[in-house]
């Protein structure tokens, strides 16, 4: 193992875990188009931030679930109307 070299300043991690048996996850919650415009939004503001998706977070009931690290803040039944918060949260 070595050091990736990649240095990102934060990582944002969108879950967009997707069910096939109908349990609830954060795919059928439009998590895929929100991870896009999160990605959109920090990419104007900050390059220096990583935004990625990502599989099961284990907070399924609580809605579409976004990680801000590493600072550890953890957001729940995120909506698009909370983009603006999650750059502003990301960029402090």
């Amino acid at each position: 193992m070595k050091p990736a070299g990649i240095h990102f300043k934060k990582l944002i991690l969108v879950c967009t875990n997707e069910r096939e048996n109908g349990d609830e996850c954060c795919a059928a919650r439009a998590s895929v188009a929100l991870h896009a415009k999160v990605k959109a939004a920090i990419k104007v503001v900050d390059p220096s931030v990583r935004v990625s998706r990502t599989g099961c977070l284990g907070n399924c009931a609580t809605g579409t679930t976004v990680v801000i690290m590493p600072d550890n803040i953890w957001l729940g039944d995120v909506q698009e109307s909370d983009i603006p918060e999650i750059v502003r949260m990301a960029l402090a």
